[in-house]
């Protein structure tokens, strides 16, 4: 697990948007073409609390005076399985209760809305995946979302063309799909 550096951008007021834009920030630094990623969510004032050895190695104690009161620390986790999708992994999660959310970053290939009139019907997924592939329009796109346990939401879009801090774009309702499924992993 590794600790994910602060954002030196200009920050939101909100704890979740400044979660997922260090997050961006940090997927940004490790360059394309790379796993998806997953993070826990934990509330920085209560981790320096109840786990002050943890805060100290993620380096956290030495931001205890100059950090806002309400932030969220991202926590890398292991892995993603490789050979598993991502949909049936996220269902094999269950967070303790210390984790007040979790964020996702992965990689995708899009199509804007006016390629839906040109798609071939009757494709499966995999036919699907190399039409998308092939297309002209399509744009590559690194999507960070992250949920709360209370059911706030939050996610960052960064083209690949326009690969820069001032051009991601951020929104609660951005990646409504991928959000209902890390929120599914809070469900009781």
């Amino acid at each position: 697990m590794s600790n994910v550096p602060p954002a030196s951008g200009p920050l939101s007021a909100n704890p979740l948007t400044r979660a997922v834009l260090e997050i961006d920030e940090y997927a940004a630094g490790l360059g394309w073409d790379r796993p998806a990623r997953l993070f826990a969510l934990v509330d920085t004032a209560r981790l320096r609390t109840q786990e002050p050895g943890l805060a100290a190695q993620l380096g956290l104690d030495e931001e205890a005076e100059s950090a806002p009161a309400a932030t969220l620390t991202p926590i890398e986790q292991d892995e993603l399985p490789a050979n598993t999708p991502l949909d049936e992994f996220l269902a094999t999660i269950a967070w303790p209760d210390a984790v007040a959310g979790c964020a996702l970053t992965v990689e995708r290939l899009m199509l804007p809305p006016s390629a839906e009139g040109s798609m071939p019907e009757g494709l499966n997924e995999k036919q699907l995946a190399a039409w998308v592939a092939k297309h002209p329009e399509r744009q590559e796109v690194r999507m960070t979302v992250a949920v709360l346990r209370d059911g706030g939401r939050e996610a960052a879009v960064r083209l690949r063309e326009k690969d820069s801090p001032t051009e991601v774009l951020t929104g609660a309702g951005l990646v409504p799909g991928l959000a209902e499924a890390l929120s599914a992993t809070f469900a009781e």
